[in-house]
């Protein structure tokens, strides 16, 4: 199976629970892939998809949020599908792992926490993100990475604070998928 077949079941399969604005967005990504074969990859100028992961330490209330070097905003970790991605889970446990620098990551669950549309520079238009949520294991340590300015560990209510609005979507879809399996 192609990366590309794999978010297309992927999308597919999400929506348990989504809201109205949720399910417009998987319907979005869908037809983007199906008109857009090359949809998966940045060369894609309409936009393409992108994988990234909120790591969550549950044990201390904390998420990790990276300062990214570009944006100069606090994010999830995440970013591009590579080649050598066979899921969108991996590609977006790979870029936790890499931005983090925390080995051993987990993901809270099989599929994504949600999905967020944002615009993004030329040549390209959209960034089509798959969020997931990554669970740090206990006593792990981050390190930065080239493409951050900074990592930091905030408490769930700290995110709005430094964060913007899809970001602390996300953190508040993670608690709530956290709590779904406690």
């Amino acid at each position: 199976m192609s990366l590309h077949d794999d978010a297309v079941l992927v999308l597919k399969n999400y929506g348990s629970g989504a809201d109205d604005a949720q399910e417009e967005l998987r319907r979005a990504y869908l037809d983007h892939l199906a008109l857009h074969p090359d949809g998966m990859w940045k060369a894609c100028g309409t936009g393409h998809l992108t994988a990234s992961a909120l790591v969550v330490d549950p044990e201390r209330g904390k998420v990790l949020l990276t300062l990214h070097r570009k944006l100069r905003m606090w994010l999830q970790m995440g970013g591009h599908c590579e080649p050598g991605d066979a899921t969108l889970a991996g590609a977006a446990l790979r870029e936790a792992a890499e931005e983090s620098g925390i080995a051993g990551l987990t993901l809270l669950a099989s599929g994504p926490v949600t999905l967020d549309r944002h615009p993004i520079p030329a040549p390209c238009n959209w960034h089509l993100d798959v969020q997931y949520a990554a669970l740090a294991p206990s006593g792990s340590t981050e390190r930065i990475s080239d493409e951050s300015l900074d990592l930091r560990w905030f408490t769930y209510d700290e995110v709005a604070g430094v964060a913007d609005s899809s970001v602390v979507r996300l953190v508040e879809r993670t608690r709530a998928a956290l709590d779904g399996v406690r």
